[in-house]
């Protein structure tokens, strides 16, 4: 690769608080010190940021994909799928976490692979997760759309809906980032408030407290039973349960997707190293509570073989929390939970054009893209970038249009793969971040952040990740399409033309650990935290507790 200078350099050591044997000053080509360009601003507080790793990107995935999950899986398999694909989402959290805690700045994790794997990869992985993000927001706000006939059914009105989603979705995020973290700290309060009181609702249904008093218990595990088979292969009862686990397995990877928006943000975060460190360690929570256990008291209110499971509505007559509910003759609430579900939606569609158009001026930042999409307000926005990723929720106009819709829903399939892309490159960055740290004889233990599990969280991360890309579409075999068969799978040969094309017309290698750059460009903890005030009084300990 290019040539690198190896020295010692004790005052480094001093700089970063990192015991740094090794000072390697970085080839000027690959950009790593971008500060005289790099002009966001640090605008997202303490509490915008946990609220937004607590809930940014909870959407009609979990609130509405946890039925479909139901039907396909029944409780147990769906328990099961959401359970390992969590445990996924867990690893790569505390992988970025890791890395971000030490590199708070902005490109985030496909600049950590172009620093720390080879510049080719991180590339590929940036342009691979701007596209996934990028395509989600128009796929969020047809959901919320959709939620909209639950009260308005006239389809001559779904443009104006569509429209005005579009508009307020794209000006939350031009408005600057200090205004998306006001708005994803209101809308996270009410996803948190609405998915706890369905959780709640649920139990007090299956513990018979509903108006009909009918408790009951572990009765939908018995009758129909704890696995649904996928109906591929009825003949061979086992076998068919166990290909509903996988067909479950993609779509609650779904539910996950866009975990790690908080360390996205990190570059726009006050007290980045603190504050990120603090929202990683609260991920293991919120995945026990929202998804595990709120997947579980669905498995409990409604029986996997329910007709209404099967109606995709795509409003909140599809969930199963207000099946159960309408089935216990609750009537109040499903109105409620319609208007939840639709503010969760616009929200996770705010979210990932927030997330889209970070990537995007990462990869500008370090001549991976455009230097347009470089360019920055006064006060610290990425306009261009911004502009061009809202253009992508226009796309979602594309289902209004009679005959569109088989062509909308062909590009959204095409991203389903890249998420576990974008997780699986995490967990091989810190792969060769934690060798290289070694090497080096950088002790991660002064990390704000760092997990005694490492590396073998990323291992097991990465080869599941692996799985998911290979069984993906796998049901395509079963009734063989070509049109299913490319959206299915079309994302990796697309992914390794962009690393092959990158690596040939660029020339990179992979790093070395004696070649990885942990200096360069990143800013020390005296640069990014400030003093840290203990919390005094009920109300602050409070606030400590929940942002």
């Amino acid at each position: 690769m290019s040539s690198v200078d190896h020295k010692f350099d004790a005052d480094s050591v001093e700089k970063n608080q990192l015991d740094v044997g090794v000072h390697v000053v970085a080839d000027g080509r690959h950009k790593f010190d971008v500060a005289s360009i790099d002009l966001v601003q640090r605008r997202l507080k303490q509490r915008h940021v946990q609220m937004i790793a607590i809930a940014g990107t909870l959407g009609t995935g979990l609130f509405l994909g946890s039925g479909k999950a139901l039907s396909g899986a029944g409780p147990v398999g769906a328990l099961i799928a959401y359970a390992l694909v969590g445990s996924v989402a867990y690893s790569s959290l505390c992988s970025i976490g890791e890395m971000t805690s030490h590199a708070p700045i902005s490109g985030t994790f496909p600049h950590f692979a172009a620093r720390w794997v080879d510049p080719a990869l991180g590339f590929a992985v940036g342009w691979n997760y701007f596209y996934t993000n990028v395509i989600t927001v128009p796929v969020e706000i047809t959901g919320a759309q959709i939620l909209i006939t639950y009260w308005d059914s006239n389809a001559n009105h779904a443009g104006i809906y569509t429209a005005i989603i579009i508009v307020f979705a794209c000006a939350t995020n031009v408005f600057g980032v200090r205004y998306f973290g006001e708005a994803e700290f209101m809308f996270s309060i009410i996803k948190l408030t609405m998915i706890t009181g369905l959780i709640i609702v649920g139990l007090i249904i299956d513990l018979g407290g509903a108006p009909n008093h009918h408790r009951l218990g572990f009765q939908y595990w018995k009758n129909p039973g704890v696995l649904a088979g996928a109906q591929l292969e009825p003949t061979h009862v086992g076998l068919d349960r166990f290909l509903g686990i996988l067909n479950v397995l993609v779509q609650a990877s779904f539910s996950f997707q866009g975990m790690e928006l908080v360390a996205i943000a990190a570059s726009e975060t006050e007290n980045p190293r603190r504050n990120i460190a603090k929202a990683v360690r609260r991920v293991f929570f919120r995945i026990l509570v929202f998804y595990i256990l709120g997947i579980f008291i669905t498995g409990l209110i409604v029986p996997y073989n329910d007709p209404n499971l099967l109606q995709s509505t795509g409003t909140a007559a599809q969930s199963p929390y207000v099946i159960a509910m309408t089935n216990a003759g609750i009537k109040v609430l499903p109105s409620i939970i319609n208007a939840g579900v639709m503010t969760s939606a616009f929200s996770a569609a705010n979210s990932f054009l927030f997330c889209s158009s970070r990537i995007l001026y990462g990869l500008a930042l370090r001549g991976q893209a455009p230097k347009i999409f470089a360019r920055c307000t006064n006060s610290g926005l990425p306009l261009i970038a911004v502009a061009f990723s809202s253009l992508f929720a226009f796309l979602a106009l594309m289902n209004v249009a009679s005959g569109s819709a088989t062509v909308f829903n062909w590009f959204v399939n095409l991203s389903t793969v890249g998420g576990f892309f974008g997780w699986g490159s995490i967990n091989l960055t810190y792969l060769y971040f934690h060798r290289g740290m070694k090497y080096q004889g950088i002790d991660r233990k002064k990390l704000h952040y760092w997990n005694p599990f490492q590396p073998w969280l990323s291992i097991w991360g990465l080869s599941w990740c692996i799985f998911f890309i290979i069984i993906n579409g796998f049901s395509v075999f079963w009734d063989f399409t070509a049109a299913g068969f490319l959206t299915a799978y079309i994302n990796i040969p697309l992914f390794f033309a962009l690393y092959f094309g990158y690596k040939w017309t660029k020339k990179t290698e992979i790093w070395k650990p004696e070649e990885m750059d942990f200096v360069t460009g990143i800013p020390t903890p005296e640069e990014t935290e400030g003093p840290y005030y203990p919390p005094v009084g009920f109300w602050q300990k409070l606030a400590a507790i929940l942002f």
